[in-house]
């Protein structure tokens, strides 16, 4: 039984129309690359993602963890509940595919005169 918040079908008849489904719209990616950067509470999460509501950032990630590429693991139950978010092994691949998107964009940046932040080096 699929999960009520994956949008992940079972046919597609492109790849990147599952690649959209997985990552795209405005936050996902944003997300998956804050959480490969160790940003993987929600509270920072909410910190270091500009305008992004607590409802919409607890939607993605729901959507997120229901498609299998990220696990939400709680460290402690009593409150205050700790939970964090890390990429699923399985799918560590994208470790990868996100640091070469990061890596274009800087050179698209670079050659365009286009500022950009880099999130991989802020802290």
């Amino acid at each position: 039984m699929k999960d009520t918040y994956s949008k992940i079908k079972d046919n597609y008849n492109c790849p990147f129309n599952l690649i959209d489904d997985l990552i795209g719209g405005k936050w996902k990616l944003r997300i998956v690359a804050h959480i490969i950067n160790g940003d993987n509470r929600f509270s920072i999460l909410q910190k270091k993602i500009d305008d992004i509501t607590p409802k919409v950032l607890m939607s993605q990630l729901k959507e997120l963890e229901a498609s299998g590429l990220i696990n939400r693991n709680v460290i402690k139950e009593m409150p205050p509940k700790i939970v964090v978010y890390e990429i699923n092994k399985e799918y560590s691949d994208i470790v990868d595919i996100v640091d070469n998107l990061e890596q274009f964009a800087k050179g698209y940046s670079n050659r365009n005169d286009i500022a950009t932040e880099n999130i991989r080096y802020e802290k």
